[in-house]
């Protein structure tokens, strides 16, 4: 039996009120599995904690209970609620994608390098590798549409739309195993979106598992092998302390 690429058994997430001296609960035994080359869309209206779910997976924020196991092909299942802050890097470096509509700008460094940086931690750091990771840069930000006069650039000045193609470029140029999916096509525009989800779908078919969040409810149709309607684990009572 092949091994999920994720597996969440029982998450919980609470959160602490201090300075109203109770808990928030937003998410209550979550559990299910992922395999290479499924899509699970999760389902649901805004505060249903879809969003906390993907950073929950993605340790930005830690489980209040419950495990998260994440399974390299040929490697025992990680358990990531209690892995150490130097493997939670190296697997976000080379084996998680998080992909959003949100570019986090690094002042200063054109948008070609920008994309390309991922790649140089497989390829090296030395003239052969910048070259090699710049053409595959070039290549990503000609398919989303960025015209090549506004590689030189830092991405801090463009336009919303070119914000957001350019950060998907950035964390879709490298293949990952498990690619995390919040609202990756927001306020694109049509074109722009068939694209995006032509290279998700291209990704899942190469052997991803993906779990995503899309409000456009075309997209999420075009993606899901499966939906999780997250109102089943969803609790709004707030305790006092």
């Amino acid at each position: 039996m092949t091994t999920p690429v994720l597996r969440l058994t029982n998450v919980s997430k609470q959160f602490t009120l201090h300075h109203q001296g109770m808990t928030l609960p937003v998410l209550q035994n979550v559990s299910f599995e992922v395999a290479a080359g499924e899509c699970v869309v999760l389902d649901g209206t805004s505060g249903m904690g879809k969003s906390t779910l993907l950073k929950l997976i993605y340790s930005n924020y830690r489980v209040s209970a419950g495990s998260i196991h994440y399974a390299q092909a040929g490697h025992a299942p990680l358990e990531l609620t209690t892995a150490s802050p130097r493997v939670l890097i190296d697997v976000r470096r080379h084996h998680i994608g998080y992909v959003s509509q949100f570019l986090r700008v690094i002042p200063r460094i054109s948008t070609l390098d920008l994309v390309a940086e991922p790649l140089l931690a497989e390829l090296g750091h030395d003239e052969h590798a910048l070259k090699q990771a710049r053409e595959l840069a070039g290549l990503w930000l000609t398919r989303l549409r960025i015209p090549e006069r506004l590689w030189s650039l830092a991405p801090a000045t463009f336009s919303g739309g070119e914000q957001q193609r350019v950060n998907i470029a950035r964390s879709m140029i490298k293949p990952r195993s498990l690619l995390l999916l919040d609202e990756p096509t927001a306020s694109l525009d049509a074109l722009n979106t068939q694209t995006v989800v032509t290279l998700i779908q291209e990704a899942i078919a190469a052997g991803a598992a993906a779990v995503g969040i899309f409000h456009d409810q075309a997209v999420g149709n075009q993606l899901a092998t499966r939906r999780l309607d997250m109102t089943n684990f969803r609790s709004i009572t707030c305790a006092a302390q």
